[in-house]
């Protein structure tokens, strides 16, 4: 499906509303599973393997972050006080406190918005990830699918929502695509009567977050931007991250929480990681990044057998190949955990997403990946 075919209606989230586009064959033959993720690979079989999958940057959380972190140990005998934390979050993106929400992880976020939201005509744009799908369709809502092509680069083109849509999602840049779409290109899909909910979770790995609207408070309609902490900082296992929106909006999504949602901890480092002296840490790991992303590029060009499609632009690097359910298994073999492709709606068994890491563990996936083809 070309960006510009009609949004194809996922199976079991029900029939699809009158005047719905038509659907078309999905890429897969079987519905995939939304609820798998890249720790999943990791995780299997309990072997020791080299971390493709995840794409939480090594190294992390930094030594002075985690020595904020400890130190909140003492207070946790208090109930938590997010107030801090939202003021540093919002001072960081130029917003009203009450245009911000902080929640648990992202995550959390694309629960709230599934709850709460009432739409008629939701798409997803895919492929993406696939945890605001699975929110709503938990909750009860029939999801339409817009399947951005790889013979497109899987860019964001005119068409490719349909005018009808009144809630639509979309990942900025996208996992597990790696493309980054023009704020213009975004911002071209908000209009009155719409929420646009953009998953900027991976925003914090590109030179100067240039594409973002995180700041973006004057676009028609309900722009909504959600951020993680967890993948720069390395904080997954700490679950921080927030919501910017119309404050309407971010109060009925508050009224949504449940007591003390976000941690201490977490409300701490909230807190430090939206301080200056963090921003400049998190701009130049983003440059760093991207010399360690052309490094695996570069490696990936000389192997005939593999197809990059688009231009990637953050910590991850999407691929395709025939056979990549098989050259996953002898990665494993060979000590390498990188991420399936198949669970994505729009791509299937000859995709794999990887990491990007740094230039020795690199060289060594890149050895190993060779032999896997061979």
């Amino acid at each position: 499906m070309t960006p510009h075919s009609p949004a194809e209606p996922a199976g079991p989230a029900g029939p699809a509303e009158p005047g719905a586009h038509e659907p078309h064959e999905p890429h897969q033959p079987h519905e995939p599973d939304l609820r798998h993720h890249g720790d999943a690979e990791v995780r299997a079989d309990g072997a020791d393997l080299v971390d493709l999958a995840v794409n939480v940057r090594t190294g992390t959380p930094p030594d002075w972050l985690r020595t904020r972190l400890a130190a909140t140990l003492a207070d946790l005998a208090a109930y938590p006080d997010g107030t801090a934390a939202r003021t540093a979050v919002a001072a960081r993106h130029g917003r009203p406190v009450d245009e911000v929400l902080l929640t648990s992880g992202a995550a959390e976020a694309f629960v709230l918005l599934a709850r709460v939201l009432t739409p008629r005509h939701i798409t997803v744009v895919h492929p993406q990830f696939t945890e605001p799908e699975a929110a709503l369709r938990d909750a009860g809502h029939p999801v339409h699918r817009a399947l951005l092509s790889p013979a497109e680069g899987f860019r964001l083109t005119a068409g490719a929502v349909p005018e009808e849509s009144d809630l639509v999602v979309l990942g900025n840049p996208t996992n597990p695509t790696s493309v980054l779409h023009p704020a213009a290109a975004v911002a071209a899909l908000a209009r009155p009567g719409r929420t646009l909910v953009i998953d900027e979770a991976f925003m914090d790995t590109v030179p100067g977050e240039s594409e973002s609207l995180a700041a973006a408070r004057e676009l028609p309609g309900r722009v909504v931007v959600l951020r993680s902490l967890t993948k720069t900082w390395g904080l997954a296992g700490l679950r921080i991250g927030y919501v910017l929106g119309p404050a309407p909006l971010i109060a009925g999504l508050a009224a949504a929480q449940p007591l003390w949602p976000v941690s201490t901890p977490a409300l701490v480092a909230a807190e430090a990681c939206s301080a200056p002296a963090a921003l400049d840490e998190a701009e130049r790991a983003a440059h760093e990044l991207g010399l360690r992303r052309d490094h695996l590029l570069k490696g990936l060009a000389a192997l005939p057998e593999v197809r990059v499609h688009g231009e990637p632009a953050a910590s991850f690097v999407l691929v395709e190949l025939p056979g990549a359910d098989t050259v996953r298994d002898r990665l494993r073999a060979r000590g390498f955990a990188v991420r399936r492709g198949d669970t994505f709606p729009g791509l299937g068994p000859d995709w794999l997403r990887i990491a990007v890491r740094d230039e020795g563990t690199t060289d060594a996936f890149l050895a190993a990946l060779a032999e896997a083809l061979a």
